[in-house]
């Protein structure tokens, strides 16, 4: 039933469009970056419809990393955000707009229209598109977070339009309907983090068998949080990430790395490691690699990755933490044999 519903998206989208083009939401999607900040969001329900984006889920991204250095955080689980969910997306009005032009098109099939019909027209369950409780609550669509369009985890969201009254719990079965665990979860897909380019001493080209020294100053991770809000149901969540480790992988196997797992705490003062200073050269550092043999005519691909922790908190006293999140990037370094002369 879902795919044919889908096939009859596709016939309508050019019609939807003008149809919601003239509310004041016109052009906020979820994710689509034209809306960076919610705080001057008020959900609009006047007359017969559900203006565009009232119902959706925007975000606040004013407190989120930026940059173009920046990226997503990649979670250290299996998990992953949803790559689809369910949230308020039609009045009555706005449902027998939608369906009612589809079911013209002939397209979907009579079975197919005839059960759509006996749904939400004929009263079983609803009648007239449940237009007597129209003042009551909405009917529920479900929606692909953007970017995983083509994910065949969006193909999950496949429960018919369903209605909810206003202050109740969507159905237990749609997992994915917005509640702030889902956007927290939501929030997540969206939270940006900086790239991380470690300091290290040397700074130009590191020799064999010496301790170079890694540090990260604590100016340069700061937490950073992402809001994801449905102004209609004033549900929102926000989920906050902030740095915990870096992570050194040398870029070949003939190196140490301090310490020996090359993961590196932070500080309390929100550093990692420790600035190299002069006569420390032989000291093993807090956070550093040495290399045991010469890059030769190349470099070698020093990857540093920062773990990042998750939590979230949310619109009724709701929170939790979601999985660790991982972004790293790579710098090159070169290492040289220290050359001696015997006289």
């Amino acid at each position: 039933m879902k795919a044919k519903r889908a096939l009859g998206v596709l016939v309508l989208a050019a019609a939807l469009v003008t149809l919601n083009a003239s509310s004041a939401w016109a052009g906020i999607t979820p994710g689509d970056g034209s809306h960076e900040t919610d705080t001057d969001v008020v959900a609009d329900t006047s007359g017969d419809k559900v203006a565009v984006g009232a119902g959706s889920v925007v975000f606040d991204r004013s407190k989120n990393g930026s940059g173009q250095s920046a990226g997503p955080v990649a979670s250290t689980t299996t998990w992953t955000p949803p790559a689809c969910y369910y949230s308020p997306t039609y009045t009555p009005a706005d449902l027998k707009a939608y369906l009612e032009p589809i079911w013209a098109q002939e397209s979907t099939g009579y079975e197919w229209d005839a059960k759509q019909r006996d749904d939400y027209v004929n009263g079983h369950p609803y009648k007239d598109f449940n237009k007597e409780n129209a003042d009551k609550g909405y009917w529920w669509d479900s929606h692909v977070t953007p970017g995983r369009e083509g994910d065949p985890a969006s193909l999950k969201c496949d429960k018919s339009i369903f209605w909810v009254d206003k202050g109740d719990d969507p159905p237990a079965d749609a997992p994915q309907a917005v509640t702030p665990k889902v956007l927290a979860e939501l929030a997540y897909a969206e939270t940006r983090v900086p790239s991380t380019t470690v300091k290290l001493a040397p700074a130009g080209a590191t020799k064999v068998n010496l301790p170079t020294w890694a540090w990260l100053d604590a100016a340069k991770f700061k937490p950073v949080s992402v809001t994801a809000r449905v102004p209609l149901l004033g549900t929102y969540a926000t989920a906050t990430a902030e740095p915990v480790s870096l992570k050194i992988d040398p870029g070949t196997d003939d190196a140490i790395t301090y310490p020996a797992s090359g993961e590196c705490q932070l500080n309390a003062d929100g550093s990692i490691g420790e600035p190299y200073a002069k006569g420390k050269a032989n000291e093993a550092p807090l956070c550093g690699v040495k290399y045991l043999h010469s890059s030769g005519d190349g470099t070698y691909s020093l990857k540093a990755t920062v773990t990042w922790k998750i939590n979230w908190t949310g619109s009724g006293g709701a929170g939790g933490d979601l999985p660790d999140g991982t972004f790293g990037a790579t710098q090159d370094v070169v290492v040289q044999e220290i050359q001696a002369v015997n006289r």
